[in-house]
């Protein structure tokens, strides 16, 4: 039986997304191609190996058993690719990364920047992402790993590693001067107009959840699109917003915007790093994600 290699790593990319579209999409291929590919591979060795379904495909017991082989074959073959391409250096390649706005202003920025002086000449594809968005793009294998902030809900064969932690604080514009000497309780909050992110990001989830905990219901009155929009809608008095404490501090101490205290303490969040395990990751993108969690050990 001579069957074509390149069916075995269509085979490999197919039963690992269950979709004949995601595979394809991973490949860059069509999916008439890959279709057309697993028939071919079916008929040369003389089984069905999927079922397919509305949903996508899954794989028979034939296929379950070919696939064992043919996973164990990628990971040694990949290893085998991984040791070579070091030995040559990264003088090529390109990353994508998924990365929320938070993680990227207060984090993210700052290993990009040390990473592309060591390396200039892999190309760097930055994907804004709120955390839901990133983690599916991980998911779906469109990304190599997205940097985003907690909570992310992500479950295995994603893998979740904590870098850092953040406090978010509460401000205002200068209006609101006189509530910078007091201290505010949640439930004083509902007098005062609320800027928030939408509701489809994890950032509104985690202060609906927040404000439930002290039996409040959250109720903003203006719903950003991105983090970024925050700091302008707040400098020009469309209300009171909880921000990182890092993306603050520049406007804080122009006195364009002033710090609110509450009694309630506000849960620290974590910025973190999601990826699939058993994503292929290239040279390049292996180099920044071991750079980006090596940097841990070092505070």
């Amino acid at each position: 039986m001579d069957v074509n290699f390149e069916y075995y790593k269509i085979f490999y990319y197919v039963s690992k997304y269950n979709s004949f579209t995601k595979a394809a999409h991973v490949l860059g291929n069509s999916q008439p191609n890959i279709t057309r590919a697993m028939n071919c591979l079916e008929q040369e060795v003389h089984c069905t190996l999927f079922i397919r379904n509305n949903r996508g495909v899954r794989l028979t017991p034939e296929g379950e058993q070919l696939y064992s082989y043919v996973a164990s074959a990628m990971t040694q073959l990949r290893t085998a690719e991984a040791k070579l391409a070091a030995s040559i250096g990264l003088e090529h390649g390109s990353i994508s990364i998924g990365a929320s706005e938070t993680a990227l202003n207060i984090y993210l920025l700052s290993h990009l920047k040390a990473f592309h002086i060591a390396y200039p000449g892999i190309r760097l594809k930055i994907y804004n992402h709120s955390t839901p968005q990133a983690v599916s793009a991980v998911k779906n294998g469109e990304i190599d790993f997205a940097v985003v902030t907690t909570p992310t809900n992500a479950k295995a064969p994603l893998t979740e590693i904590k870098l850092k932690s953040f406090q978010e604080i509460l401000v205002g514009g200068k209006t609101f001067t006189a509530l910078g000497s007091q201290i505010l309780s949640l439930s004083e909050l509902k007098n005062y107009p609320l800027i928030c992110l939408g509701r489809e990001t994890m950032t509104y989830q985690f202060y609906h959840q927040f404000f439930l905990s002290h039996g409040i219901e959250l109720i903003p009155d203006t719903e950003a699109a991105t983090t970024d929009q925050i700091l302008p809608l707040v400098k020009n008095e469309l209300g009171l917003a909880f921000i990182p404490s890092q993306m603050a501090q520049e406007a804080i101490q122009n006195h364009e915007i002033v710090p609110i205290q509450i009694h309630e303490t506000i849960p620290k969040r974590e910025i973190c790093m999601v990826y699939d395990q058993h994503h292929p990751f290239s040279i390049a993108a292996q180099k920044l994600k071991s750079s980006i969690l090596e940097s841990r050990k070092d505070k």
